[in-house]
């Protein structure tokens, strides 16, 4: 049996101290009001003053030569009309900044809840393909998917609260937007209102999880059943099996959904038909990732003796393939669209270039680039310490993914990415993450009994 050390409950209390305080500064220093808004935006700009101040000038003068041709009743309309834009855009500046802390939030609640759903996908196909090889892994397996149950209840309320209006992360669900007395309405966003509406996400949402949840719950209470049944008892193995055939078809429509619901609507003007792909591809390289970190981390403690380095090297092999399958998506997407210069398409990503950069090619070099130049060598994939340091990366490069994916629909160009906002809801999620995860690998042994393919599981090797 597996005991929770004191060190590594410490530091996730820690992390989550630590992360609850800057959860907390990013909360206190968001703004309030619209004038709180504009000061911390003249501050922003302060070190822009002269190409403003430029700039200021060209359009005072343009705006004479306009009032001097067209006479005094055109200015006036000119000024009414700029003077709306300039509301309007003080209040989407606003709602901005505002949503800085909850996009941050938004952010680590998405990718905890991410590896633990990626893990479960995978622990699903391993039963369904009778895989002898990771076996010895499934209890580590069933630890980290522990997580799905706190991770997806949080990640509802926050899209209540957004439903609630306590947030702008999901401009969509403005009524104001779908008003055709309305200045604001959106006549593109008006035609989605029978799917893009609050009690449709939420209803949708808790479908998601419930059939998720379940799923976990009973794999986990069929494993323990096979502890316990009589050599060659195998009706837990086949209800198993069969509850996980049902469970994939189940994942692979909810998860599509579950993209579009939770992220690409936030973007509620662009779609991609690629995009669930794109998301599945980003969960199943850092659940396997996980998987990895945490069966190193077991064995540099002594336990999962029966885990060799062939089996670390099928995990690397995993995540090799997989990290080459999200750049196959994300390019085959990207170029696509970019290529084609459709204007509704490719500002998904001009904005990108244009607001979040920095994030953007950094996470394209972590989950791409690096992954095929470190983990290419077939030795390499045999060494622990290697693979904890590839698997870092791996994931770090998958968050800023995430991060990229939620900023700019919601933050645009007032985004900070080492800020303490980012970087404490990062803490705080990591800490509780792996609070659950261990605390759930205490409940039961950390090898499984009953499987038929368990010896070729304690003997691999290759």
């Amino acid at each position: 049996m597996y005991k929770f050390s004191k060190k590594l409950k410490t530091f996730s209390f820690a992390l989550m101290i630590l992360g609850a305080l800057g959860i907390a500064w990013g909360f206190m220093n968001a703004p309030s009001t619209l004038e709180e808004s504009k000061e911390i935006i003249a501050s922003q700009s302060a070190g822009h003053g002269s190409g403003h101040g430029e700039a200021t000038s060209h359009g005072e003068e343009a705006t004479h030569k306009v009032e001097s041709a067209h006479g005094d009743d055109h200015a006036k309309d000119t000024h009414a009309k700029d003077s709306h834009h300039d509301a309007s855009h003080d209040e989407h500046l606003f709602h901005q900044l505002q949503n800085r802390p909850w996009s941050a939030l938004y952010v680590a609640i998405f990718f905890f809840m991410m590896l633990s759903l990626g893990t479960l996908a995978f622990y699903a196909i391993q039963h369904v393909a009778q895989a002898g090889w990771s076996i010895v892994l499934f209890r580590v397996m069933e630890g980290i998917t522990a997580y799905l149950v706190p991770g997806t209840i949080i990640l509802f309320v926050f899209l209540a609260l957004s439903g609630m209006h306590m947030n702008h992360v999901f401009a969509w669900m403005n009524p104001e937007l779908i008003d055709p007395t309305s200045p604001k309405f959106d006549h593109l966003l008006d035609a989605k209102k029978s799917y893009l509406n609050v009690p449709g996400l939420l209803i949708r949402s808790a479908i998601y999880i419930a059939g998720w949840i379940w799923y976990r719950q009973y794999a986990r209470k069929q494993t323990l059943a096979l502890d316990n049944a009589e050599n060659g008892d195998l009706k837990h193995y086949k209800k198993l099996m069969g509850a996980s055939a049902a469970f994939l078809v189940f994942f692979l429509i909810t998860e599509s959904m579950m993209s579009w619901d939770w992220l690409m609507s936030i973007d509620h003007h662009w779609f991609s038909t690629l995009y669930g792909w794109y998301i599945f591809a980003g969960m199943i390289v850092s659940g396997i990732t996980t998987i990895a970190l945490v069966t190193i981390y077991l064995k540099s403690r002594g336990y999962l003796e029966y885990v060799n380095d062939s089996h670390l090297h099928d995990l690397a092999k995993f995540m090799f393939g997989f990290s080459v399958f999200w750049t196959y998506l994300w390019f085959s997407q990207f170029m696509l669209i970019w290529y084609a210069n459709i204007p509704e398409e490719v500002t998904y990503y001009a904005q990108r270039f244009e607001e979040i950069k920095i994030p953007f090619f950094t996470m394209v070099v972590m989950n791409f680039l690096f992954p095929i130049l470190v983990l290419m060598n077939s030795d390499y994939k045999r060494l622990p310490w290697f693979i904890v340091m590839a698997g870092i990366v791996v994931l770090i490069g998958h968050y800023i993914d995430i991060y990229v994916l939620i900023t700019p629909g919601s933050v645009g160009a007032q985004w900070k990415f080492l800020s303490p906002e980012v970087i404490g809801s990062a803490m705080f999620f990591l800490g509780l993450f792996i609070f659950v995860v261990f605390t759930a690998l205490t409940k039961a042994p950390l090898k499984v009994k009953g499987n038929p393919f368990m010896k070729e599981s304690e003997q691999f090797h290759y």
